[in-house]
């Protein structure tokens, strides 16, 4: 079947609509969600019952992008920056020296084994090096792991932000494989160009959008998360003008607005976290799309020691040698080497060298994505169980809530309190959103004279108002006073 404009809503319907129902049911026999969706996508593809016939590198990769987008940004607005503080320089290590280790380990297996030249190798560990932020995000997620002495924010801070390094990697060895003339070393000054302008631009676009989000006035609460996806697309692209790292932006700043008050925070974040999942759904289709299962079977050998050396070698000694700077147990080290799982991303940077013309592009192709496959299923359902094998995991009656858990829960707020603003109070003539209220606390309703307003983000403090504030205990009520530069009355709080 040829997809074409007329049919082309039917089948993505169809396909999305399969693909949640086999997400729903994957957990009870133990498969993660992800590899379902990849495995709807071969069945629907021109080898499986769908025949549908989707041959476009370019497109993959584009759709790739673009779903990379929402899925790093989604991350990042939900990563907290008090969780990864204590953890971020081992997070940091972990996602470019760990990256870079990796691949040179990996490569120089692959140059000894196969026929490869020396920069191909190279090519095929760095498309492989990196950890799959939409498969340890979903995975983690939908297991609902609780860990032990901060590897989840150590685990997430990685997966998160190693893709520019396995990006810069594989552009890099790309460029080596078609000019075999040029130096390692005439990569070094591109690396530094990517790197340095992807975080100015992240922690600037996100310090720009910040201010954007809060001081436009959007008629309508639902524009907000179009607003945010329109930003978040700038960020990518004018870093990419720039000759920056645009995934590492994309990501940065999506951290930068997840830890600052915005207009609206609630439903973007509900909002990205929806799309997430979508574009890891259609990413994972579209991958399924594009491999034809006769081409990945001849490789099925070589794969397999590929496969191995990456779980059981590469990647240990990479997660190892990045670590050996901080002070951490060796089970630990060992289940981050573990939680080392490959999905969608190195498939869609596999499809550079497809488009590169290289001659080895299909072999390469077809081995990233039976190390892929082989990484999820292997690690991705087993990850609950080695977590209880090495001691990290936690009892789910002692598991701590995510930060990003509280703040989208609903009824978690146990304290109301009634504050009264009076005449010549700092906060009046401002926004809600520049109040700087702790996180953990919502105002409710507004009293004014005779009226009671739902207040959002835009709403301004006006003289005399009744704020009805929601917290969750007596030191973010505090808060809460101090922002109102008041003194706090505790004794007004009373039980919901």
């Amino acid at each position: 079947m040829n997809i074409t404009i007329e049919n082309v809503l039917l089948i993505g319907s169809l396909l999305l609509f399969i693909s949640i129902l086999a997400g729903k049911t994957s957990y009870r026999f133990g498969v993660p969600t992800l590899v379902l969706f990849l495995a709807v996508g071969i069945l629907a593809g021109s080898e499986g019952i769908g025949k549908i016939n989707f041959n476009d590198p370019g497109l993959a990769q584009f759709i790739g992008i673009v779903s990379l987008n929402f899925i790093l940004f989604s991350g990042g607005l939900d990563t907290n920056w008090k969780s990864i503080q204590p953890v971020l320089w081992q997070g940091i290590s972990l996602s470019t020296l760990g990256v870079l280790f990796t691949a040179l380990g990996l490569g120089t297996f692959v140059w000894a084994i196969t026929d490869f030249s020396i920069y191909e190798a190279l090519l095929l560990g760095a498309i492989v090096s990196s950890t799959d932020a939409a498969a340890v995000f979903s995975i983690l997620r939908s297991k609902n792991l609780a860990l032990k002495s901060k590897l989840r924010p150590t685990l997430e801070l990685e997966s998160g932000s190693n893709d520019p390094m396995a990006y810069f990697l594989t552009i890099a060895f790309l460029s080596l494989v078609l000019s075999p003339e040029k130096s390692v070393w005439s990569v070094i000054p591109f690396f530094l160009q990517q790197i340095l302008i992807g975080a100015a631009m992240g922690f600037l676009m996100g310090k720009i959008s910040k201010i954007i989000i809060n001081k436009i006035r959007l008629d309508f609460e639902g524009l907000y998360p179009v607003l945010a996806i329109a930003l978040m697309f700038i960020v990518f692209s004018a870093t990419d003008v720039l000759g920056g790292n645009g995934f590492l932006a994309v990501y940065l700043s999506g951290v930068y607005l997840g830890n600052h008050s915005i207009i609206h925070k609630k439903t973007i974040m509900r909002m990205f976290d929806g799309l997430a999942w979508l574009m890891q759904i259609v990413l994972f289709l579209t991958l399924g799309l594009l491999v034809y299962p006769s081409q990945v079977l001849p490789i099925v050998g070589i794969g397999i020691l590929i496969s191995g050396f990456l779980i059981f070698i590469a990647r240990p000694l990479g997660v190892m040698l990045s670590l050996s700077f901080f002070k951490m147990k060796m089970r630990r080290r060992w289940y981050i080497s573990w939680v080392g799982l490959r999905g969608a991303v190195p498939i869609v940077f596999a499809t550079y060298p497809l488009i590169a013309g290289i001659e080895k592009a299909n072999m390469i192709f077809n081995i990233v994505f039976f190390v892929s496959l082989s990484s999820v299923l292997l690690q991705g359902t087993t990850l609950s169980l080695v977590a209880k094998w090495l001691h990290v995991a936690l009892p789910m009656k002692v598991k701590p809530k995510s930060p990003v858990d509280t703040f989208l829960a609903d009824g978690a707020k146990s304290l109301l309190n009634e504050i009264s603003i009076p005449e010549y109070n700092h906060s009046i003539g401002k926004r809600i959103v520049q109040l700087k209220f702790p996180r953990k606390a919502i105002i409710a309703m507004i009293s004014r004279g005779d009226k009671f307003i739902t207040p959002n983000g835009n709403t301004i403090i006006e003289p005399n108002d009744i704020l009805i504030v929601l917290t969750e205990d007596k030191e973010t009520l505090n808060g809460v006073y101090e922002s109102l530069k008041l003194p706090p009355k505790l004794k007004e709080e009373e039980e919901v």
